[in-house]
């Protein structure tokens, strides 16, 4: 395993690629309405990336036995898990999507996802899910500080799980990010040995926990890209790409539309 730590030049064009990544959410959030189809949702944000001098790194993205990914961001809907692929797909009143984008800027990964709601009438479970997950990323970042193990990120996460009746995606977590879009260290959202990785300042890494509703297990569609609960129950994600500083963390992929912050974040967080 091969962790790089950023100097002070690389920690910059990080921020400014973060910064950008979740920009483009913020952008194309109130276009998220009943009766969008995802594939315009996708386009609309290829052309910010573009216009704003960056460009996607799902676009044509191809590891080793896979097939280029055809759109610009991955849009996951209900019990889609992650890499959901835009499509002529409208979007229904109480629908929840997962956007999850990452930009190329100046060799620079910015790395994120929201969870969005479709109208007022999402289902009490739908809503718990995505509240539920987004506390289980936001306890997974404040659980970082130098000198603490990895390990720390997935035991915070997963005690949200738990104690919200909620399941833990194993195969899927956290990844470094950098000059590169996969780098090590592999970050689990669940407590295990693998992780005894002790944090550094300068690493940086993303945090994206992926909640069940029902079981954990999941499955890949015939496209080759899709992945969706094996129980079609509803699963939800957030992430943020995250750097260990010398005092505790900072989180790069905020921006002036962003969410929220829970109680528990606001005086470490700025936006």
């Amino acid at each position: 395993m091969a962790i790089t730590i950023k100097t002070p030049e690389e920690i910059e064009g990080m921020r400014k690629a973060c910064r950008l990544a979740s920009q483009v959410l913020d952008y194309i959030t109130p276009f998220v309405v009943a009766g969008a189809k995802t594939i315009d949702l996708d386009q609309k944000m290829n052309e910010f990336i573009v216009a704003n001098g960056a460009v996607s790194a799902c676009l044509g993205y191809a590891p080793k036995g896979f097939t280029p990914y055809p759109g610009a961001t991955c849009i996951s809907i209900n019990h889609v898990v992650c890499h959901g692929i835009p499509s002529e797909k409208t979007l229904k009143k109480g629908d929840i999507l997962n956007i999850d984008v990452t930009v190329i800027l100046n060799g620079y990964y910015g790395d994120t996802s929201r969870m969005f709601t479709v109208g007022n009438k999402v289902s009490v479970a739908a809503k718990h899910l995505v509240d539920a997950t987004y506390e289980c990323m936001w306890r997974g970042i404040d659980a970082i500080a130098p000198g603490k193990p990895l390990n720390a990120v997935g035991i915070a996460c997963e005690r949200v799980a738990r104690a919200e009746g909620l399941s833990v995606v194993h195969e899927y977590g956290g990844h470094g990010i950098g000059r590169n879009f996969h780098e090590d260290p592999f970050v689990c959202h669940y407590d295990t040995g693998d992780n005894r990785i002790i944090l550094q300042p300068g690493m940086i890494f993303t945090v994206e926990p992926m909640l069940n509703a029902g079981r954990r297990h999941i499955t890949e569609l015939s496209d080759g890209w899709t992945v969706v609960t094996v129980d079609r129950s509803l699963s939800a994600q957030w992430e943020h790409t995250v750097l260990v500083t010398e005092n505790g963390y900072e989180v790069l992929t905020l921006s002036e539309g962003y969410p929220a912050l829970p109680d528990f974040v606001k005086d470490k967080v700025t936006l």
